[in-house]
């Protein structure tokens, strides 16, 4: 099999693991609690993450909603081990000292002490592109969106390197996936209307 065949089979593979678009939440009546209100009431982080993606995806305001898809973020980022948490830590310095082989490193322990932990993939993910290793980066994301497939960071840099790749129908896809998770975010409805637009024009 070509290593562009099993490229594409592998991001294939990594879309049909993306779960389907939640179903938006009734609206709020008056006598209800604010919906932040509610997700600091839930206990277990997985409670707090899926009330979360319910309010993204039903936020229409671009700055709510980003401000809801932050706080995703800082949930992701616990990764309930202080040891990984530490590790985590040293590879982000390591990163902003422009040391990326340590960082590399450091972020290989965290994976290999929790494999479980979304963003320590995610994390080595980044910095693989960072360093031009495409295919590896890629890797990484599959294994993101394997853990949970509503990672629309992972979503977004598989459409980037996707559309690098000259794979504008399978970034488009990517885009639509990330867009059913996080619907307002300005710069993902651009990047799919240029690429349907891109695609339109070939086919004429």
């Amino acid at each position: 099999m070509s290593a562009m065949r099993v490229f594409v089979n592998l991001i294939l593979a990594s879309l049909a693991m993306t779960a389907a678009a939640m179903v938006a939440a009734a609206p709020l009546s008056a006598a209800e609690p604010a919906p932040q209100a509610e997700v600091a009431a839930l206990t277990t982080p997985k409670e707090r993450v899926d009330a979360l993606f319910a309010d993204l995806k039903k936020e229409g305001d671009e700055d709510k909603a980003r401000q809801v898809a932050d706080r995703i973020r800082l949930e992701w980022q616990d990764s309930g081990s202080a040891t990984v948490n530490l590790l985590m830590q040293w590879a982000s310095k390591a990163i902003a000292d422009e040391k990326q082989t340590a960082a590399l490193d450091l972020l290989d322990q965290a994976i290999a002490l929790a494999p479980d932990y979304v963003e320590g993939w995610n994390r080595r993910a980044t910095l693989h592109y960072q360093m031009g290793n495409f295919r590896k980066s890629m890797s990484d994301i599959n294994h993101v969106l394997a853990l949970e497939p509503r990672h629309f960071g992972a979503l977004a840099g598989m459409a980037t390197m996707l559309e690098a790749a000259g794979k504008d129908e399978l970034a488009m896809r990517a885009w639509q996936q990330f867009l059913d998770i996080y619907p307002s975010d300005r710069k993902a409805q651009e990047q799919l209307g240029e690429l349907a637009e891109k695609l339109a024009g070939s086919r004429t």
